[in-house]
């Protein structure tokens, strides 16, 4: 109808306007159903660790580095993330302002920061004329970014068992209670009474066995408390293996070089851009004073990651067929 020379153009003119809306709510259908299908994240509810250090470039690489820890101080700022600086240490090793920098750990304290960052680890590259530089040459060089999830030491609200975010919680629903009269010695009160009490946590299997007291009641107590302490620990190391993991990627990115890139700023173009969202803006001051320009890129990169998951869930399900 719209292309039709015969419609009325009033009426062409308003399907235009409704194939536009049309076309604006399709984009936001499939964005929310990409949201929808990708598994959260299991640190992405957690504060995070930002660790920032020069890479390939000498000195230039490690002016570079602090030119990033400020970019990253000034978005939490205006975004009001709290931070806390874990080390900060020049090249030079000192803290003084206007040295080059070596090494930079801050812990957003957020919850949800881990969320929001682990888009920004990887190596960053820079390209610009160094202030050293006499013949105006465009030097480059690198610094890497890594991102981990801030973990917090078990506190006794972990250790609530009613707490389902707690390492120490059950449902009661996933445990299968079995009784029965105890074993061993201990006279005609072993074979009458079933006082012995067994505990299996279905999804893992752990099974706990308790027939120390003639009572019931007791064994049942002693037993909840070693399962849940058995099903804590594994969590904890769960988690722990899950950290290891992340920390050897990381260590991946430290070794990289000005060619393994996530994301180029140019001075002389006033130019970044991220080459997994493939995302180019031209506003290199705003990017660097942490401001809205870098909260667009970073969106571009979470979205990229999204759109992965979604294609590796979709491999999966073709390889499972």
């Amino acid at each position: 109808m719209i292309h039709d020379s015969t419609t009325d153009p009033e009426l062409r003119s308003l399907a235009s306007d409704d194939l536009e809306e049309i076309r604006t709510q399709l984009v936001h259908a499939s964005q929310s159903l990409i949201t929808s299908l990708v598994p959260v994240h299991p640190f992405a509810h957690l504060p995070c660790l930002l660790e920032i250090r020069p890479g390939a470039g000498g000195s230039e690489a490690a002016i570079f580095a602090g030119d990033l820890f400020r970019m990253y101080m000034a978005f939490c700022n205006r975004n009001g993330f709290r931070t806390n600086l874990l080390k900060y240490e020049n090249i030079n090793g000192t803290t003084e302002a206007g040295v080059p920098l070596s090494e930079a750990i801050m812990e957003v304290e957020n919850e949800n920061a881990y969320g929001v960052f682990r888009c920004e680890a990887g190596v960053h590259r820079v390209q610009r004329v160094p202030a050293t530089e006499t013949k105006g040459r465009t030097h480059t060089s690198a610094a890497s970014v890594h991102v981990l999830p801030s973990l917090q030491e078990n506190s006794a609200e972990e250790q609530d068992f009613d707490n389902p975010e707690s390492d120490y919680y059950i449902d009661p629903k996933e445990v299968k209670l079995e009784v029965m009269r105890a074993s061993g010695a201990g006279g005609q009160h072993v074979n009458k009474t079933e006082s012995a009490v067994r505990l299996t946590h279905m999804p893992t299997n752990t099974v706990v066995a308790m027939q120390d007291s003639r009572s019931q009641h007791k064994n049942k107590e002693k037993a909840w408390a070693l399962l849940r302490a058995r099903i804590a620990q594994t969590r904890r190391e769960k988690r722990e293996e899950e950290m290891a993991n992340m920390r050897r990627s990381v260590i991946g990115v430290a070794r990289m070089g000005r060619g393994d890139k996530v994301r180029t700023y140019n001075w002389g173009q006033q130019r970044v851009t991220d080459h997994r969202s493939g995302t180019t803006v031209h506003d290199l001051d705003d990017v660097m004073g942490g401001g809205q320009t870098l909260e667009k890129v970073m969106e571009s990169v979470r979205s990229w990651l999204m759109e992965r998951d979604v294609e590796a869930l979709i491999a999966e399900d073709v390889e499972a067929k």
